[in-house]
């Protein structure tokens, strides 16, 4: 009777150790990287983290061919809104999964002091103030995955470079060109609207964001 009262006590004490540690234990980071559509739909940004900052870029929009004319430098009144940059060079806030930056609003050419919050796996939380106050925000909805580290931007932070594959030696213009490889039929097709769906690519490349983050 005495070695069953043993056990059981050993059992219960292991058992609630078990619960407290799961209770006390911290829960993993949502990962804000990925695609967002804005609250009103009209385009999606793609988040990345280049050099240890969180950036986004407009990677789609719902009317194509957009311009940045509300922009106050004349220089970049004519440049496309697909690949600019909306949020600035954010930085992770110690001990809360919030980063703070710059956030770009297109509909005014101004920059606003601003931070990003995941409050799901599928919300995004933006948030801007001008000067500290008359503060406002958004949520965005996740369209895409969260995206890793770019092969630059891992190069950046100090990671040793991949060894490049070897060129291929130069030819001269009389030596006769390689066989095209065969491929399916509509398959070219499928690859050109693939690539032309995803225009930006890897946002941490784009010249806006490379001067800066590398």
């Amino acid at each position: 009777m005495l070695h069953c009262l043993r056990n059981f006590i050993r059992t219960t004490l292991f058992c609630s150790g078990m619960l407290l540690a799961a209770g006390v234990a911290p829960a993993f980071a949502i990962d804000p990287t990925g695609d967002w559509r804005v609250a009103d739909g009209v385009a999606n940004i793609r988040v990345a983290q280049c050099n240890g900052s969180m950036w986004g870029v407009v990677a789609w929009e719902k009317e194509p061919g957009g311009r940045d004319t509300n922009n106050p430098d004349p220089a970049k009144k004519t440049r496309p809104t697909l690949g600019m940059p909306i949020l600035i060079d954010m930085k992770k806030k110690a001990g809360a999964d919030q980063w703070e930056g710059q956030v770009y609003n297109a509909k005014d050419g101004q920059l606003y002091s601003s931070t990003i919050a995941p409050t799901g796996s599928d919300q995004l939380e933006i948030k801007g103030c001008v000067l500290g106050f008359l503060c406002g925000g958004e949520s965005w909805t996740r369209v895409a995955p969260p995206i890793p580290s770019s092969p630059v931007n891992s190069m950046a932070k100090g990671a040793a470079p991949k060894t490049a594959a070897p060129l291929a030696p130069k030819t001269t213009g009389t030596a006769s060109a390689a066989p095209a490889p065969k491929t399916q039929p509509g398959a070219n097709q499928k690859m050109a609207t693939q690539a032309a769906a995803d225009a930006v690519g890897d946002i941490c490349l784009l010249p806006d964001i490379a001067r800066f983050a590398h």
